[in-house]
């Protein structure tokens, strides 16, 4: 069986990785720290796991994929026009690929996680901001710049918490920021009245609540918190009605924040879907959280190892 390596660059830390079509087998992994510094220890890590067959590369954008080239991500300072997909071939005479983590999760839900056996998926990260991949016809669709699937730029409401540098965004109401932003909103407007909630009883509060806090408290049925995650639900129902119209997938699978609480968005959200979306695209379409957890972000790097001669197959 054919072996690869991934590589996974994250702003804090970052891994390396062998494995196969059937998993993961080895892990190196180390803090992000300075430029050099890190792509030194990448490089020392791929050494000591080849031989491979190719080399895929996670990461934040952005980036341009078809060169190969990460492009001064916020959560990388210093990573200015770094080639180093060039780097990777140059060192190790193998193929090697870039895609942003997004599509590269996406990727790695489809092959190894709730996307298995589907030809059609659209995955959503929900994480600190939300991110899109889309599996069109057992392909990932990068549309013609590379920017397909940024569904969190769509403007839910005229107003809302601000997300991708728009207020009412779908990223806004959709987000770990996002649902943040809404509690604080919330424990501000009921101060004002003379009012407390459970989970901020004075301003000193507002600035340090958390989806986390927030989903604690939702998850033992403080009606507030709840209030929160009905917020959000009704608007990703809203989202997520516009994409199963457009793209009438058949499967949706959502990570992070929605991973971990589904309990506190099902009903609203499957409420806004049977409203909101074509009910012969709805008949055919699940929405299931992400089954990857922790690893996807190995996986994702893995997997484009495993697809990046298809995927950038022209």
């Amino acid at each position: 069986m054919k072996e690869y390596i991934g590589i996974d660059v994250g702003g804090t830390k970052c891994a390396v990785l062998k494995g196969n079509e059937s998993g993961i087998s080895e892990r190196i992994s180390f803090a992000t720290t300075d430029l050099d510094t890190t792509l030194n220890m990448i490089f020392d890590a791929v050494s000591r796991l080849m031989p491979a067959e190719c080399i895929g590369v996670s990461c934040g954008g952005p980036l341009d994929e078809r060169r190969g080239v990460i492009m001064s991500p916020p959560n990388l300072p210093g990573w200015d026009d770094v080639a180093l997909i060039d780097m990777l071939r140059e060192r190790f005479s193998v193929p090697a690929y870039l895609c942003n983590d997004a599509n590269a999760c996406a990727l790695a839900e489809w092959r190894f996680g709730a996307g298995q056996g589907c030809d059609d998926m659209i995955f959503l990260t929900f994480g600190t901001g939300l991110g899109a991949g889309l599996i069109l016809d057992g392909r990932l669709y990068v549309g013609k710049s590379g920017m397909a699937g940024e569904a969190g730029h769509i403007r839910l409401a005229p107003n809302g918490p601000v997300g991708y540098g728009k207020a009412g965004s779908f990223e806004g109401f959709c987000s770990g920021g996002g649902i943040a932003a809404l509690g604080r909103s919330y424990a501000e407007d009921a101060l004002a009245r003379g009012e407390s909630v459970a989970w901020c009883e004075n301003e000193e509060e507002i600035l340090k609540i958390t989806t986390k806090k927030l989903a604690e408290y939702a998850k033992r049925g403080d009606p507030d918190a709840l209030k929160i995650f009905d917020t959000s639900a009704e608007r990703l129902g809203e989202g997520l009605s516009v994409l199963i119209d457009i793209l009438n997938p058949e499967r949706i699978v959502i990570g992070s924040v929605y991973a971990r609480c589904e309990e506190l968005f099902a009903r609203r959200l499957n409420e806004v879907l049977r409203r909101e979306a074509l009910a012969q695209s709805l008949s055919v379409c699940t929405v299931l959280p992400a089954a990857l957890g922790e690893q996807i972000g190995d996986y994702a790097a893995l997997t484009v190892a495993i697809e990046g001669e298809r995927l950038w197959r022209k």
